[in-house]
C-alpha cells in the first residue's frame, strides 16, 4: 500500500507546473514539425532524469540524475565507505600475519641453530655448504 505526503508546497506546485505546461502546449499549433519533435524528445529526456520513488510511510524521494535529494544520503555516503574500511582492515591483517610467519619462521632456525650439535660459524662456512649439496643434491 503506498501513501503519498501531501502539503500545501507539494500541491501549489503541482498545479503550478500544470499551468506552465498548458501554457506552453497552447502555443505549440504553429510550430513546425521538427521543433515540436525536438521538444518532445527534451521532454521524455526531461523526465526520465527526476522520477520520484515512493516509500511506504516516508516523503518521496526525488531522484535528479542518480542522487538522492532526502535524507538518504549520509547512508549512501556509509556505504560507500565500509568497502574502504574492509580493504583497509584486510590489508591491516595480512600484514600482520605476514610479520607472525616471519617471526616463526626466524624462530624456529635459531631454535635448530641453537639446538644443533654443529657450532654457528659452520653455517656460514662456504665449504660445509658445498658438503651440504654433495650430501643432499636436493638442497640449492
Amino acid at each position: 500500500m503506498s501513501t503519498s505526503v501531501s502539503t500545501p508546497s507539494a500541491d501549489f506546485e503541482a498545479r503550478f507546473g500544470q499551468q506552465i505546461a498548458a501554457h506552453l502546449s497552447a502555443g505549440t499549433q504553429e510550430l513546425p514539425h521538427d521543433i515540436t519533435e525536438r521538444l518532445r524528445a527534451a521532454r521524455v529526456q526531461a523526465v526520465a532524469r527526476r522520477k520520484v520513488v515512493r516509500v511506504q510511510g516516508a516523503p518521496a524521494v526525488v531522484k535528479n540524475g542518480g542522487t538522492a535529494a532526502a535524507l538518504g544520503g549520509w547512508w549512501i555516503r556509509m556505504g560507500s565507505l565500509v568497502p574502504l574500511v574492509a580493504l583497509v582492515l584486510g590489508l591491516v591483517l595480512i600484514n600482520w600475519q605476514q610479520d607472525d610467519r616471519q617471526i616463526t619462521e626466524l624462530a624456529e632456525v635459531d631454535a635448530a641453530l641453537l639446538s644443533s650439535d654443529l657450532p654457528p660459524a659452520a653455517y656460514t662456512d662456504p665449504g660445509f655448504t658445498q658438503f651440504l649439496k654433495a650430501q643432499n643434491p636436493s638442497v640449492q
